[in-house]
């Protein structure tokens, strides 16, 4: 099984790394490539095992999209975000298991709630990235990033109420609804914990590689403390990320940059190995409904999938536009967005892994021993609301963002806001620098640095009015874009004088590690990406 889980990594991270050089969308390619490997005769079967993702993969990928996240943007749009996370997946999970009730034979009311849960759940993972490279308007962005952050606790609390009373165990409504707030309560406290905990720690030892290797197991140790004390892991690991998030600007350079370099590359690889493993699903699945009339299957799978991708329209156009009816406060703090920016967030509905490992960790039989009610149909219903949505609403969410227009070009304030800030830093150096100055005689050898530093002050601010200025039809280099040009020619002759050096054996590999390390920071300072 290690064997197997290995290679589908390997061949996920090569098929990503093919469609982010052409240009593709990984997730949907990934699910096909999974579809098709799962049908090669002697392919050993890889079964999602519900442990593997709720505790190794969905830690870090919640942790590390929390780093990402803005405590104050989430904040500013709390009420929204609160609509979307808890709202939503709790009238999914309603809507979705009555439709199956009515729809699907032989399958109980507890059990079409469990259905409900599983599916409740989207993921904004592949809606971002659609986001990004379309140019959503930043608080589109913030809604859907806020929504995937808390929405699959909400739906796993709910799956778990629904669960026990399929089951057999006793769940009246207030024993659910006290189970979300032990739920929501104990997994903030814990994550609030992790957080001040890991962020002192952190800044005590002052050595970065022990400070990237603790922030890699944060999300680990904190998920499995917060299920052990029989709290919410998810809202435990988003706290922590959203918190140590925050504190990240206290830590030296050195991590930060090692911090972001790792997490990157670990979200490359678990995105890339969950949305094959999806696609290596169909044919278990398909092997649990032998005997089944796939007629009955197929109207099911359309009726739900269908249910799963309305409902979602059901509830953010009122929960976007009434509570503005009723509040004038609301109407005057927030700018009433038009209808087809809220098409695009229920459009931007998805499912993801985090269905399929609870729908995998339904139990076989009940307690009192019985077979859990139509578990095969349940798994298979899944899958097709999984894959049917990335491929119907994933393909699309592109074309309908361009096609309505609600594309915005938040990168031309963020570089007028990003120029102000650094001209109001830039002056505040030159008035230090003019301190500097008069401690020195006339005579001092060091007024020479102090006029160096004084233009490389002068070049951050030039440089940011500079890019506010230049817009993509511009044609021509820039002074400093040119001075960078050159210093990059410089760089890269160092570079290649070292590497020489060595391969003649006048210095050992250690120097010039040392060397080109001190090259790459100099070069990363000219490689940053334009606001």
């Amino acid at each position: 099984m290690s064997a197997s889980l290995l290679l589908v990594a390997v061949v996920a991270v090569i098929v990503a790394a093919l469609c982010r050089r052409y240009g593709l969308s990984a997730p949907l390619i990934l699910v096909l490539v999974g579809l098709g490997i799962g049908w090669i005769p002697g392919t050993p079967e890889v079964e999602l095992d519900p442990e593997i993702v709720l505790f190794l993969i969905l830690p870090p990928l919640l942790y590390s999209a929390a780093q990402d996240s803005s405590y104050q943007a989430i904040r500013a749009n709390r009420r929204a975000i609160g609509l979307l996370a808890i709202g939503l997946p709790l009238f999914s999970t309603i809507v979705v298991g009555l439709v199956a009730y009515w729809t699907v034979p032989n399958l109980p009311l507890a059990a079409a709630l469990v259905l409900g849960a599983v599916v409740a759940p989207p993921d904004a993972v592949s809606a971002q990235a659609i986001g990004r490279r379309v140019g959503l308007p930043r608080r589109l962005m913030t809604l859907l990033g806020g929504e995937s952050l808390l929405n699959d606790a909400t739906a796993l609390t709910a799956f778990r109420v629904a669960l026990a009373a399929a089951v057999g165990a006793t769940a009246s409504l207030w024993e659910g609804v006290s189970t979300f707030f032990i739920a929501a309560v104990g997994g903030l406290v814990i994550g609030l914990a992790v957080g001040y905990a890991v962020s002192w720690l952190r800044l005590w030892l002052t050595d970065p590689p022990m400070e990237t290797a603790i922030g890699i197991i944060v999300p680990f140790g904190t998920y499995f403390v917060a299920e052990e004390a029989h709290t919410s892991g998810v809202i435990a690991v988003v706290v922590a990320g959203l918190f140590l998030g925050q504190r990240s600007v206290r830590l030296g350079y050195a991590t930060r940059l090692q911090d972001d370099a790792v997490r990157k590359s670990i979200d490359a690889i678990l995105e890339s190995f969950v949305f094959l493993l999806i696609g290596l699903q169909l044919p278990f699945l398909i092997r649990g409904l032998a005997g089944e009339s796939w007629i009955q299957v197929a109207i099911d799978a359309t009726v739900v999938l269908l249910a799963t991708i309305v409902v979602r329209f059901i509830w953010v156009y009122p929960a976007t536009y009434l509570p503005r009816v009723f509040s004038s406060k609301i109407r005057e703090r927030e700018p009433q967005p038009p209808p087809r920016a809220v098409f695009v967030v229920g459009w931007a509905g998805m499912r993801g892994v985090v269905s399929l490992a609870a729908a995998f960790a339904i139990p076989m039989t009940t307690d009192s021993g019985g077979t859990f009610p139509a578990r095969a149909e349940i798994l298979f219903l899944t899958f097709v609301v999984v894959v049917g949505t990335l491929l119907i609403q994933g393909t699309s969410l592109g074309w309908v963002i361009r096609r309505l227009g609600v594309a915005a070009d938040d990168a031309e304030q963020d570089r007028l806001a990003f120029a102000g800030a650094q001209d109001r830093a830039s002056r505040e150096s030159e008035r230090r620098l003019d301190e500097m100055a008069a401690e020195l005689a006339d005579d001092d050898p060091n007024r020479h640095q102090v006029m160096m530093l004084r233009k490389w002050v002068t070049t951050q601010r030039n440089v940011a009015w500079e890019e506010l200025g230049r817009g993509p039809e511009d044609i021509g280099e820039s002074p400093t874009a040119a001075g960078n040009r050159m210093r990059l020619e410089l760089l890269r002759i160092q570079r290649s004088v070292f590497i020489n050096e060595r391969d003649e054996g006048h210095i050992d590999d250690e120097v010039l590690r040392t060397a080109l390390r001190r090259l790459d920071f100099a070069e990363g300072q000219m490689d940053r990406e334009d606001l």
